[in-house]
């Protein structure tokens, strides 16, 4: 039923596909749900024509949510975060198996526009609103610089990116974390009105990863039908919507980066 109701909001027409089976996509929650259908909900309808898997949205309220989500498998495939690939690849064993192209991922803390604030230190001592714990580029990246820097902040967490540019445009925090990608993305009317303080070093981006359960006829079928997104103007287009200029392939060893961090946040998931 949600997924007929989704399909309805969308204005998506139903097609016949070759295999009845639907496949969840699972997308981290970085935007609210509407507007991370409105951007994905044409790419999916794209991808399941071409692959004849009948590709169904899925997201999460918030990303601790999602992560449990993962964590439990519920996702045949998923949009996550470069931290989350390397968790989750562990347990329950997702595949990466394809990334945006030719892009590293930064972290950005933004502000004000007319706000006075310019240097990291001028937050000394500050709230500043982050999207969850674990979000990587726009979370753990950002407040490992500010602890490596002595400098003390309080997070808040405000449950996606979208809530974070809303936050501090509406003053309620005097700056917050997000991406490059996400915050091009944000409504005009909430970015115009801010300004990128500072941006983290670039990774490894999101991984788009299989569940280890997926028939691999199955995943190979879905992974060209990604990758063909490259190859008509109208696929490009649709790219286009959620700020990636292509798709490529990608192997597990291409998150090494993000490992080399050592991060541990999530590490009492794997022992659950």
């Amino acid at each position: 039923m949600k997924g007929i109701l989704l399909s309805v909001m969308l204005g998506i027409a139903f097609t016949s596909y070759a295999h009845a089976k639907d496949i969840t996509f699972g997308i981290v929650p970085q935007q609210s749900a509407i507007t991370l259908a409105n951007n994905w909900g044409p790419i999916l309808e794209y991808v399941s024509q071409q692959s004849g898997y009948h590709l169904v949205f899925r997201t999460a309220k918030d990303i601790p949510e999602f992560e449990g989500r993962v964590l439990t498998g519920e996702y045949d495939v998923a949009y996550m975060n470069p931290y989350h690939y390397t968790v989750f690849h562990q347990k329950p064993g997702y595949q990466a198996f394809a990334k945006q192209k030719n892009k590293r991922i930064h972290g950005i803390l933004v502000v004000k526009k007319e706000a006075s604030i310019s240097s990291l230190e001028e937050l000394d001592g500050k709230r500043l609103a982050f999207p969850s714990p674990a979000a990587f580029a726009a979370s753990v990246v950002p407040r490992a610089a500010l602890k490596n820097k002595g400098i003390s902040i309080t997070p808040q967490y405000v449950s996606s990116h979208d809530s974070v540019y809303l936050n501090v445009a509406r003053d309620f925090f005097i700056a917050g974390g997000g991406i490059e990608r996400t915050f091009n993305n944000t409504n005009a009317e909430v970015s115009e009105q801010l300004r990128v303080l500072w941006k983290t070093p670039g990774y490894t981006p999101h991984a788009f990863a299989f569940h280890p359960d997926l028939d691999p006829e199955v995943a190979d079928a879905i992974k060209a039908a990604f990758l063909s997104l490259n190859d008509s103007e109208k696929g490009r287009a649709l790219l286009g919507n959620i700020s990636f200029k292509g798709i490529e392939s990608a192997q597990d060893e291409d998150w090494d980066d993000v490992r080399a961090l050592n991060i541990t946040l999530l590490q009492h998931l794997l022992s659950e």
